[in-house]
């Protein structure tokens, strides 16, 4: 162990703002909005508050692949920008309680619905258009046991390796290695069910995929935490290497990493996502603004 410092917890926690690193400004122990502000509402059936976030994008890949296979699906996505805390004002806590991107408006019955959660919003869309999601049986089965272990898993991978590995103010060995470990058992998980099919629940493409690319698949392909693909061993995960490069090949795939996203190149930001057209007109590199 590496640690030098030890911490004994106090009788009762209390919070301290200037100890959050640099989520300070966000994170938070009490719900509830601390501001009021109304959220922008577009034309289509569907909108999507969101940023590009790994959560965020298995929504935004959801509805470009339910649009490429002809579904009507149009979809309006703004922009939430939770280092500035969009996601605590009135109108989005009244869509999702938890602060939390993605979140989602459907319009299309006699009145508005909310869905949040990004595995909630997959289901949700599978289900409405039968797309994705096989309708009953043991591949539904299957489908939705991979969607929950993603939802289940990621949490370890995000706020727990993620966190302490790129973005914790000190590195500390002890939680570094925790998560690695953990991290590294996902990865060979993932990697064993993928030996054998195309797809992580079987022969079909479905919402399972969906959720896990985004987090899995960019960690492998070096998008995510900075050198953690190295540092991880990602090119051992011969498998999941395969699965991340072949959906990443994906056009609506490409499209849906677009949206909302505020990082990386200006020719991949698209802000916000209000026609198919979009994607050949208003990105960050084609307005020439700065983000």
């Amino acid at each position: 162990m590496s640690d030098t410092n030890s911490y004994t917890p106090p009788k009762v926690w209390t919070w301290q703002t200037e100890s959050g690193g640099r989520f300070a400004s966000i994170n938070r122990p009490i719900a509830g909005p601390t501001h009021d502000k109304d959220l922008p509402v577009g034309e289509h059936p569907f909108q999507l508050y969101s940023m590009g976030t790994p959560n965020g994008v298995k929504v935004t890949v959801m509805f470009e692949e339910l649009l490429a296979a002809g579904h009507d699906a149009e979809y309006d996505a703004w922009l939430i920008r939770i280092t500035e805390g969009d996601q605590f004002s009135s109108s989005f806590v009244e869509i999702n309680p938890n602060s939390k991107i993605p979140a989602l408006v459907d319009r299309t019955g006699a009145e508005p619905l909310r869905v949040f959660e990004s595995g909630s919003i997959l289901l949700h869309l599978a289900e409405k258009f039968g797309a994705f999601l096989p309708a009953s049986g043991p591949a539904r089965t299957e489908v939705l046991n991979w969607l929950f272990w993603q939802m289940g898993s990621a949490p370890y991978l995000g706020g727990g390796f993620g966190h302490f590995y790129q973005y914790a103010p000190e590195k500390w060995q002890y939680p570094i290695d925790r998560f690695t470990m953990e991290t590294k058992r996902q990865l060979d998980v993932l990697d064993r069910q993928l030996a054998e099919r195309p797809f992580i629940a079987g022969d079909d493409y479905s919402i399972a995929d969906m959720a896990i690319w985004p987090w899995y698949g960019n960690l492998v392909l070096g998008r995510q935490y900075g050198d953690a693909a190295t540092f991880l061993e990602a090119d051992s995960y011969e498998n999941v290497m395969a699965w991340a490069k072949r959906l990443d090949a994906r056009p609506a795939v490409q499209r849906g990493r677009m949206v909302n996203r505020t990082s990386g190149a200006p020719h991949e930001q698209l802000l916000e996502r209000h026609a198919a057209s979009d994607f050949d007109t208003r990105t960050q590199d084609k307005i020439g603004t700065p983000d």
